[in-house]
């Protein structure tokens, strides 16, 4: 009968609409079926719970999604603006890609200083050894010995305000300065790391000097001061320096008498570390050696003097160390009674005819020699591992550098059982093993509470 109503043809569409109805209905079945397997049956599995899971599931995606690519719109728009436009404030959050120079503001000018006044470190000062002597009666808390032929040492170094220029560089930095802190720790030896430069007048090699007066001044109980340069590391950290050796001068450097004072030559000796006594005489060398140092016209004209009357040095402006050789030289009878040049062992030592022996000395020798066995400092002179070029290649440089660190530290991690796997590797071993008596294990090197580190504070105060 509807057949003969409705005819053929809407007979067809009906039954078409039926079975698209049916596939519906199926994958709404299925649809409910993989939300209740993704989200969950619900802490019952009760209808009400999926359907308040599904609610809340569905609710936080749309909350969270378009606020968070909403975000993402806004930095990426505000990024590309800022590009474009090479103004405001970047807000990436990737280092690799951030301008630094943005951070580092250096605000005015520096004072220029008279070009017809001589230059000076600062006031004269005549009078210090009386005052210093004064101050120490009244602050006997602050001796500046610690122990019998054991001076209040504290050792400076530091680098510059501003980043590396080059990407590793603040990362060795990090690792020069941890070894000396380890050394400093096991000798009783205070440390100071400096990273402002005091005298603009007086950058690069010359920097040390304005810092080296400020700190003598400001720390009467201190007995020796103990420059070391950023690229020079300890490689024996059981090594303590003979103390009572030096009782009679005021000023330590590596270095040989024939070569400063019999040839002059610049590499005599070596200002990468050195020690100087709190003192007068120490105020008065530092202001003769000063005036090569300030930068521009004068700095080069001493450096041509510096080439002419040095043996091997190269044409170059005035340096530090080319500096304290012509002094030695010129004036040995007014400074060179209290200067001692040691080489006994390696108060300094070059890198470059060093680190390929390590694995020579761990096999033959043994920490606490500090001279060519087992060497106190390593120092990398010319790697320069901060700026963008150096006098050597980089990865012959960086290389080596880790080596020297690695030697150095092992000596500290074997103390607690552990050692680099080898001097190449920033991974370590254990090389003995845990015990539950603790306090009786064996420390070979002396060096968990060495006897040279410890403090006697005078009896007065109590």
């Amino acid at each position: 009968m509807m057949y003969t109503c409705l005819g053929p043809q809407v007979n067809r569409k009906m039954q078409r609409a039926l079975k698209h109805g049916k596939v519906t209905i199926l994958c709404l079945v299925l649809t409910v079926v993989v939300l209740r397997g993704t989200i969950g049956a619900g802490k019952f599995g009760t209808p009400q719970q999926d359907f308040n899971e599904i609610r809340d599931h569905f609710y936080m995606r749309k909350r969270a999604e378009p606020h968070r690519v909403l975000e993402e719109v806004q930095t990426t728009t505000t990024s590309s603006s800022e590009g474009e436009s090479g103004s405001g404030s970047d807000n990436s959050n990737n280092y690799n890609t951030f301008d630094f120079s943005k951070i580092l503001v250096d605000e005015g000018d520096d004072d220029k200083p008279d070009p017809h006044k001589p230059y000076t470190l600062g006031p004269k000062i005549s009078d210090w050894d009386e005052q210093r002597s004064e101050w120490l009666k009244k602050n006997q808390a602050f001796p500046n010995f610690i122990g019998p032929n054991k001076p209040r040492v504290l050792l400076v170094t530091g680098s510059s305000p501003k980043p590396c220029e080059n990407p590793v560089g603040d990362h060795y930095l990090l690792k020069s300065i941890k070894n000396k802190i380890d050394y400093c720790r096991l000798h009783g030896i205070e440390i100071f790391y400096n990273m402002a430069l005091l005298d603009a007048e007086m950058a690069g090699f010359w920097a040390k000097l304005p810092l080296i007066r400020k700190l003598l001044l400001s720390h009467p109980e201190v007995e020796f001061l103990w420059w070391m340069d950023s690229d020079a590391m300890f490689t024996d950290m059981a090594f303590e320096l003979p103390w009572k050796r030096y009782k009679d001068y005021n000023l330590v450097m590596h270095g040989w008498n024939e070569m400063v004072y019999d040839d002059k030559n610049w590499i005599g000796l070596n200002t990468g570390s050195f020690l100087l006594r709190n003192g007068q005489w120490a105020l008065d060398i530092l202001d003769s050696w000063a005036p090569m140092g300030p930068k521009g016209k004068i700095r080069d004209e001493a450096g041509k003097v510096l080439t002419r009357e040095l043996k091997g040095r190269p044409v170059f402006e005035a340096d530090d160390q080319s500096a304290m050789v012509y002094l030695l030289a010129t004036q040995r009878h007014k400074w060179g009674n209290k200067v001692y040049l040691e080489n006994a062992y390696y108060l300094h030592g070059y890198w470059g005819i060093l680190v390929d022996r390590y694995e020579e000395m761990i096999e033959s020798y043994h920490p606490g020699l500090g001279d060519h066995r087992w060497p106190l400092v390593t120092h990398f002179v010319g790697c320069k591992p901060c700026g963008k070029f150096g006098d050597y290649s980089v990865e012959r440089c960086l290389k080596q550098m880790d080596r020297a660190f690695n030697f150095g530290d092992n000596q500290i991690l074997q103390m607690y059982g552990f050692t680099h796997k080898s001097l190449a590797s920033r991974r370590v071993k254990r090389v003995r093993n845990e015990t539950d008596n603790p306090l009786e294990v064996k420390d070979e090197l002396g060096l968990l509470h060495p006897t040279f580190k410890a403090f006697k504070v005078s009896s007065s105060v109590a």
